[in-house]
């Protein structure tokens, strides 16, 4: 959107004033006795105040009124959206999903919040540890009400249709093939322009941060320089009629009424802000000599649990790029992993299964379930001429890996109505090769 001013890096100590009012910001302390403009000075944090330097998260935000000037809040119907992992037994199943419907504005006006739906999670809000993953499906903007998650931080993934992103630090465009993540407790509007999808991941008691890089060095993957965060914008609006700030709080919905905007602060500064990220800057590593690296290679961002090298959650994809191992069988081995793998599509064809995995769709391949290419991928792969070529060009697969064994809701396997229950079938076909009577060549 032309005209939206961003600021560069990851986790940087920003600062930002709205240029309708210069000097805004107060100089050389955080909360004086009055404020320039007749502002209000008001703290969010992302940590506790004794958190260790490099992990301590906070902005001060310079507002006409502070947000806690509302009527109680009271509870409100959930929908689709949950943290009952226990409505449905449990299903280790390889699992896969056609792609979500996003309900026609002609049928039903649909926003981001009564669009979010459910498919799996684990852990709990209340004690801070856990995690969602949830789909949006929605065809209209939403009007004089804000989101505010309590529980933790959402990372959208944009898959169809682009969104902007209004928050109390500014506003966002952020497209199919962008990423944003909007941190625990910032407010924050979606207008949409037409019908919309997109994959969200949820981290309680953590948040997201850049993989340490090891031997890999000082650069590669998502360089902090390409992030970005808005630039200060407020309005100073009045609605009568009452203005709806939904909080999602211990993995229920609630809401209370204001009679002002919530998007009036005039100026900030911290390092504790939304931003966002555009994948095609994703700097991949990859082999170069022989065999498949582990996926681990792609990761953009991570949520780190207490347990050094252990994740609540991973973001990675599987990019454009070069592939040119000898002697190697290319696309991804067969797997039976630790983890939990949920996997979206944005655009194209993911390599390991050209086919039944579509964009806006998903699987879940659960804790030791095994998984990996289908028979036609293997057969193709395993005679293929071994010659340098552009793998997964004009596509963007992603995966959310978790330490939790994540439970499936009963709108991810039975409501939403769209669970492949062929999925299993792709793999059916593969036979064995052995031979018996296989002697090795001679040098």
């Amino acid at each position: 959107m032309a005209g939206l001013k961003y600021l560069t890096g990851f986790g940087n100590e920003f600062s930002s004033e709205d240029p309708r009012c210069p000097g805004s910001l107060p100089e050389g302390q955080n909360s004086p006795q009055v404020c320039p403009y007749g502002l209000y000075a008001e703290q969010l944090s992302g940590s506790a105040f004794t958190c260790p330097r490099p992990a301590n998260k906070r902005s001060w935000l310079y507002r006409i009124l502070p947000s806690v000037k509302h009527k109680p809040f009271t509870a409100v119907p959930c929908g689709n959206l949950t943290e009952n992992w226990n409505e449905v037994e449990p299903d280790p199943n390889q699992l896969r999903w056609l792609p979500f419907i996003i309900p026609k504005s002609t049928e039903k006006k649909v926003d981001f919040v009564a669009g979010l739906h459910t498919i799996c999670g684990a852990g709990d809000a209340k004690t801070r540890n856990g995690i969602g993953i949830h789909v949006y499906t929605c065809n209209t903007s939403m009007v004089d009400r804000c989101f505010n998650n309590s529980d933790g931080d959402f990372l959208i993934v944009p898959q169809q249709g682009e969104v902007l992103i209004t928050t109390e630090f500014g506003k966002m465009m952020v497209e199919p093939n962008e990423i944003c993540v909007i941190q625990q407790g910032m407010r924050f509007s979606v207008d949409v322009f037409g019908e919309t999808r997109g994959y969200i991941l949820e981290v309680y008691g953590a948040h997201f941060e850049l993989p340490d890089l090891g031997p890999i060095g000082a650069n590669g993957l998502a360089n902090p320089r390409d992030f970005l965060c808005p630039a200060a914008w407020f309005e100073d609006r009045k609605v009568p009629s009452g203005y709806s700030v939904i909080n999602k709080y211990q993995g229920k919905l609630f809401a209370c009424q204001q009679d002002f905007s919530p998007f009036n602060v005039v100026a900030w500064h911290g390092n504790y802000t939304p931003y966002k990220y555009n994948l095609k800057n994703f700097m991949a590593i990859n082999c170069v000599a022989f065999d498949h690296a582990d996926p681990s290679i792609f990761t953009v961002l991570t949520a780190k649990s207490t347990k050094p090298g252990v994740a609540i959650a991973d973001f990675v994809i599987f990019p454009p790029r070069w592939g040119v191992a000898d002697n190697t069988f290319r696309p991804p081995y067969y797997h039976r992993n630790c983890m939990s793998e949920f996997m979206g599509l944005i655009k194209g064809h993911y390599e390991a299964k050209e086919e039944g995995f579509l964009p806006g769709g998903g699987s879940l391949h659960s804790m030791m379930t095994p998984h990996g290419p289908d028979a036609d991928c293997f057969e193709k792969n395993s005679t293929a001429e071994l010659k340098p070529e552009r793998v997964a060009e004009g596509t963007m697969a992603f995966m959310f890996e978790s330490s939790f064994s994540m439970a499936v809701t009963k709108w991810g396997l039975q409501t939403c109505q769209r669970l492949d229950k062929t999925y299993y079938q792709c793999w059916e076909p593969l036979r064995s090769h052995f031979n018996p009577n296989w002697k090795p060549r001679k040098q």
